[in-house]
């Protein structure tokens, strides 16, 4: 019987292996990452100069108005604590969330606020922490959304959304506080009610100056005709009339009469 051969120890059989590719280092955790507070819609007003109907002139939004449904959950854009919730003015129900490196993101207009959710309390990207409404200045169903920095100066949040940061010197700050000289004129399905009635109020005043105006030049067109008849006052002297000693004398003279008490009533009608 031939012999056999016996087979090369498995250290052999390492030379003809694949090469292994050296461990890779993981990468570095972002320093923050934004995602959008209501997936799936599209920021309608955006972040800058507007004049809504109601305003003499623009002013700054200082945040974007996303559209939706209400009731649809609104999510936190980034991990985060809440610092702040509750109803305020235009905003109206808000919630106020801090993230990395001091910057803030609020949410406006809110229907209504997760339940149990409270001041202090950690979340996470993604996690619901309301609802969409109408509170507040608002012209319909939608979310104000607002970035701050550190200073509390509003930043354009759409710099930031679906984007993630590093470090801190990734941050687009100067780009974002850069605020665009075109006023953008909105119109609006609803006005609000209170603001319905300032704009009234506003249309009277217009109204009542224009009359004026008008009644002002009118009469100035009169006098310069000679239509216009001016009053005047004219002193005649009646010959033999003498000037009364006393107030009582003048009073009699002028047909008023004395009773017991002394006080002179008047008779004449004007």
């Amino acid at each position: 019987m031939p012999d056999i051969e016996a087979p090369p120890p498995a250290a052999s059989f390492q030379r003809f292996l694949p090469a292994q590719a050296p461990a890779q280092p993981a990468a570095p955790a972002a320093l923050i990452a934004f995602s959008d507070p209501l997936p799936g819609y599209e920021v309608g007003s955006p972040f800058g100069l507007r004049q809504l109907p109601w305003e003499e002139a623009g002013r700054l939004h200082a945040g974007v108005d996303i559209q939706a449904p209400a009731g649809e959950p609104i999510r936190a854009a980034a991990d985060g604590v809440v610092t702040r919730i509750g109803q305020e003015g235009g905003y109206g129900r808000f919630v106020e969330i801090t993230h990395a490196e001091g910057l803030t993101t609020l949410y406006g207009h809110m229907g209504a606020f997760l339940p149990d959710l409270k001041t202090g309390d950690a979340v996470k990207a993604g996690q619901p922490v309301g609802k969409i409404g109408s509170t507040g200045t608002s012209t319909g169903a939608h979310l104000h959304f607002e970035v701050r920095d550190r200073k509390d100066r509003p930043l354009n949040p759409e710099l930031f959304l679906g984007r993630s940061f590093a470090a801190a010197e990734d941050l687009p700050l100067r780009e974002a506080l850069r605020v665009p000289r075109r006023v953008r004129v909105a119109y609006v399905s609803m006005i609000p009610k209170s603001k319905q009635e300032l704009m009234e109020a506003k249309r009277q005043a217009e109204l009542e100056e224009k009359l004026a105006k008008a009644e002002a030049l009118k009469t100035a067109k009169l006098a310069r005709a000679g239509k216009l008849t001016p009053i005047s006052q004219t002193t005649v002297d009646i010959p033999g009339a003498e000037a009364p000693a006393t107030a009582a004398d003048a009073a009699k003279d002028a047909g008023s009469v004395e009773p017991a008490d002394g006080r002179v009533h008047s008779q004449l009608n004007f």
